[in-house]
C-alpha cells in the first residue's frame, strides 16, 4: 500500500512538474512574444493618423459657410476645446485604468475571455479607448479572433508612439455618435448644436452613452434608454471621484432639449462665391478632389457675411421678379484685393454659371478711365480741350468710316475737358482720345490694369466694345482707388490642414503698377460724375446719387445695347455691378438701363453705413486748383462754377479765365441802355438773374 502511495506520489509531482514547465513555457513565449510585438511595434514606428474628415469653407469673421464630406459629419478639434466633463464622462465609462494601462486591460480581458469561453462565442467586449480608436483608424468591427489580434497589435503601436492625450483626442474624435456625427464636435453640434467646449455636465453624460449603441442609446432613438445610460454613466463618474453626489443628482435631473440636425443659418451661403473657391483650389492650387472633400481642410475665404447679404437684397430688391435680367456683382477691399461679396446670378438653384467670374460682357463707358489713365500718361490734363460734335471718322487704310453717338445724340457742339467729358460719357471726346494715343495704347494699358480678356483693336474699344468680366473690372478700379497697387482678387485667405498647420497663406505684398500721382488725378475726375458742377449739355451720369450720397463716390456707369454697369469706389470699398440678359437681348425699357446703378448706390451706402466717410487721399506730386469746369482754366472772380480739380504738378492751368467777366460787362452795358418796363422798377437786373 505505502509503495502505491508513493509511485502515486511520483506520478503526480511529475505531471506538476510538467504542467509547471509547460506553463512556464507558455508564460516565457507570450511574454518574449509580447516583447517583440512591442519592440516591433516600435520598430515600425508610429502609424498614420488618417482619419476622413470634412472640409471646411469659412468666412472672414470664422464663421462656416460650407463644407464636402461624404455623408459623414467629422470635424476635428483639439482636446482643449472639448469640454472636460466630456472627456471624464468617456474614461469613466468607457476606460477608468485609460492612463494607468499601456493600451490593455489585462483584468478586463480575462473577464471577457471567460465570459466568451463559456458562451462557446465572441460575447462580450474588453475593448479600452486605445483598442477603440484602433479599431476606428485601422479595422473593421467584426467579433472574431483574428481582427482582436490585429487590434491589439495596433493598439502597442498607438501607445509606443503617442502621449495618452494623443490618443485620447483621436478617439474622441473618431467614435461614432448615430446619425451620421462621427466625433464629439459634430455630435454635439448635431444633438444640441453648440460646441463640444460648451457642453454641460448633463449633456456630456448623455453624448458619452451614446457609443456602446448609437441605435439604442440615442436620444433620438428612446428618450428612457438614453436617460438611463445618462445615469450609469453620471454613477460612473461619481464612483471615479469626478463628480460628487450632488452633482450627479443635479445632471440627472436637468432637462435637455435636443437639436436632431446640422443648425447653421449660414451653410450653403453665398453659393457663387463657393464655386470660385473650389475653383481655384482645383484648377489654380491644384489640390486633389479627395484631399478637399475629406481631407479636414479649413478654408478661410475673404467673404464678409453682411455684405453677401446686403448684396442679396439689394438685387432681389433692386430688379423686379418679372424679369429675366441677369445680374453679375463683385465686392472688394481695394487694399487687400479680398473679394467682400459675390452674386453669378439672381437663383444658384435655376443657374449656376456664375456671371461675375465666367460671363465676357462689353463693359460700355466704364473703360473710359482706363482711357483717360492713358491719356494722362501721355501729357493729357483733366482740362484738355476737344470738340463734341457729332464726328466722322475716316480711315487711310480703308476701313469703313465709323460715326459714335451720344445718348440721346446730344453734344456739346464746342470745346470740352476731359473732367466734364468723362462726368458726362462724351463718346465723341473718348473716341478722339483713342485714335490720337494710337488703337494699341488702350489695350496695353488695360493689361496693366490687370484685363486679360482679349481686345479688339478697334476705334469702338474707347466706347468698350470688347468684352471683359465683372471681376477683371472689380480689380482694375481697385487700383485706382489704392494709388496704383498691383491686386488681384483673391478669395482665399489661408488654408490650414487637419492637424491646424498652416500649408497655404496669401501674404503678398503689393507692389506699384501704376502712376501714384496719375491714378489720384483719375480718381478725382472720376468723382465727377455725381457734381453737378460738371453739368454742360447734359447732366451728369451720377446726377440721381448726387443730393443723397453720404460720401465721396468715385465711379463710372456704363452702357451698352445689351449690357448695363456700374462700377464706384471708396477708399474702402471697390462694387461692381453689371446687369443684363443672358443671350443679349436688348435693353430697350429705362427702367432696365438703371438697375446697375441702384444696386450699386444702395449696396454701397448700406454696406459702409456707420463707417467714417474718407476722403481720397491726394498723392504727394499732385497739386489742387479751382477751375472752371466751362473753359478749363482758374477760375476767377465772376465765374459762377468753380471746382477744386487736381493735377500732377507743373501740369496744371496757370491762365485765369476771364470768359464771365466780358460777358457780366456786356451784361451791365446793355442793362444800363436799355427801357426799363413799368413792372421792372424795383427789381433789378442782378435779382432777375438771381431768381431766374
Amino acid at each position: 500500500m505505502e509503495i502505491i502511495t508513493n509511485q502515486r506520489f511520483k506520478r503526480t509531482k511529475k505531471y506538476l512538474r510538467a504542467i509547471l514547465f509547460i506553463a512556464g513555457g507558455a508564460v516565457a513565449l507570450a511574454a518574449l512574444l509580447y516583447f517583440s510585438m512591442i519592440g516591433y511595434a516600435k520598430l515600425l514606428g508610429p502609424p498614420q493618423l488618417a482619419v476622413t474628415q470634412s472640409t471646411l469653407y469659412l468666412a472672414d469673421n470664422g464663421t462656416v459657410i460650407g463644407e464636402s464630406n461624404n455623408g459623414q459629419k467629422r470635424y476635428w478639434v483639439p482636446l482643449k476645446d472639448i469640454s472636460p466633463a466630456l472627456i471624464e464622462a468617456a474614461i469613466a465609462i468607457e476606460d477608468k485604468k485609460f492612463y494607468s494601462h499601456n493600451g490593455l486591460d489585462y483584468k478586463r480581458i480575462a473577464g471577457a475571455a471567460l465570459a466568451d469561453l463559456r458562451a462557446m462565442a465572441k460575447v462580450q467586449g474588453a475593448s479600452t479607448i486605445t483598442q477603440q480608436y484602433a479599431r476606428n483608424l485601422y479595422l473593421g468591427h467584426d467579433k472574431t479572433w483574428k481582427r482582436k489580434l490585429s487590434e491589439a497589435f495596433y493598439t502597442l503601436r498607438l501607445e509606443s508612439n503617442y502621449s495618452k492625450n494623443e490618443i485620447l483626442e483621436g478617439y474622441l474624435n473618431t467614435i461614432y455618435y448615430g446619425n451620421g456625427a462621427y466625433g464629439v464636435q459634430a455630435a454635439s453640434r448635431y444633438y444640441f448644436g453648440k460646441d463640444a467646449k460648451d457642453l454641460n455636465l448633463a449633456e456630456s453624460a448623455m453624448l458619452a452613452g451614446i457609443p456602446k449603441g448609437p441605435g439604442l442609446y440615442s436620444p433620438l432613438v428612446s428618450k428612457e434608454r438614453a436617460e438611463a445610460r445618462q445615469a450609469t454613466v453620471l454613477k460612473a463618474m461619481e464612483n471615479n471621484g469626478y463628480i460628487s453626489a450632488t452633482e450627479r443628482k443635479k445632471a440627472e435631473a436637468k432637462t435637455l432639449k435636443f437639436l436632431g440636425k446640422e443648425e447653421n443659418p449660414h451653410l450653403g451661403i453665398a453659393p457663387y462665391f463657393q464655386d470660385a473657391v473650389k475653383n481655384a483650389l482645383k484648377n489654380r492650387m491644384k489640390f486633389d478632389e479627395r484631399a478637399l472633400a475629406l481631407g479636414g481642410l479649413k478654408i478661410y475665404t475673404t467673404l464678409n457675411l453682411k455684405q453677401q447679404k446686403i448684396a442679396e437684397e439689394v438685387i432681389n430688391q433692386g430688379i423686379s421678379k418679372d424679369s429675366d435680367i441677369q445680374a453679375g456683382f463683385i465686392a472688394m477691399d481695394p487694399k487687400t484685393g479680398h473679394v467682400k461679396a459675390m452674386i453669378g446670378g439672381r437663383d444658384y438653384k435655376a443657374s449656376p454659371f456664375n456671371r461675375s467670374v465666367q460671363a465676357v460682357r462689353q463693359p460700355g463707358s466704364t473703360l473710359k478711365p482706363i482711357l483717360y489713365y492713358a491719356a494722362l500718361k501721355q501729357g493729357f490734363t483733366p482740362v484738355t480741350m476737344m470738340k463734341s460734335e457729332l464726328t466722322t471718322f475716316r480711315f487711310e487704310d480703308g476701313r469703313q468710316p465709323y460715326t459714335p453717338h451720344n445718348f440721346n445724340n446730344k453734344y456739346a457742339d464746342k470745346e470740352i475737358t476731359m473732367a466734364q467729358a468723362l462726368a458726362l460719357s462724351d463718346n465723341i471726346y473718348a473716341v478722339k482720345t483713342h485714335l490720337f494715343l494710337g488703337e494699341k495704347e488702350l489695350i496695353e494699358t488695360a493689361k496693366e490694369f490687370g484685363l486679360t480678356t482679349p481686345m479688339e483693336k478697334v476705334p469702338s474699344l474707347a466706347l468698350g466694345t470688347s468684352g471683359v468680366k465683372v471681376i477683371e473690372m472689380a480689380g482694375a478700379y481697385s487700383m485706382l482707388a489704392n494709388g496704383g497697387r498691383k491686386v488681384e482678387p483673391v478669395l482665399i485667405e489661408r488654408i490650414e490642414n487637419h492637424n491646424g498647420e498652416v500649408i497655404y497663406d496669401h501674404n503678398e505684398e503689393a507692389k506699384t503698377a501704376l502712376n501714384p500721382e496719375l491714378t489720384s488725378v483719375m480718381t478725382h475726375m472720376m468723382t465727377g460724375m455725381f457734381d453737378r458742377k460738371l453739368d454742360g449739355y447734359t447732366s451728369v451720369t451720377g446726377r440721381s446719387m448726387a443730393k443723397i450720397k453720404s460720401r465721396p463716390y468715385a465711379g463710372k456707369s456704363g452702357t451698352t445695347g445689351t449690357d448695363s454697369w456700374m462700377i464706384g469706389y471708396t477708399p474702402q470699398l471697390v462694387t461692381a455691378v453689371w446687369t443684363g440678359y443672358d443671350k443679349g437681348k436688348p435693353l430697350e425699357l429705362s427702367t432696365e438701363q438703371v438697375y446697375s446703378k441702384n444696386i450699386w448706390f444702395q449696396f454701397m451706402e448700406r454696406a459702409l453705413d456707420g463707417k467714417s466717410a474718407e476722403k481720397f487721399k491726394r498723392e504727394k506730386g499732385t497739386v489742387g486748383v479751382k477751375v472752371d469746369p466751362e473753359t478749363g482754366k482758374l477760375a476767377g472772380p465772376g465765374c459762377p462754377v468753380s471746382r477744386m480739380t487736381y493735377f500732377v504738378e507743373g501740369t496744371e492751368p496757370t491762365e485765369q479765365c476771364t470768359a464771365h467777366l466780358e460777358k457780366e460787362h456786356r451784361g451791365k452795358k446793355e442793362e444800363k441802355h436799355r427801357p426799363k418796363k413799368k413792372e421792372e422798377k424795383d427789381f433789378p437786373w442782378y435779382k432777375k438773374w438771381l431768381h431766374h
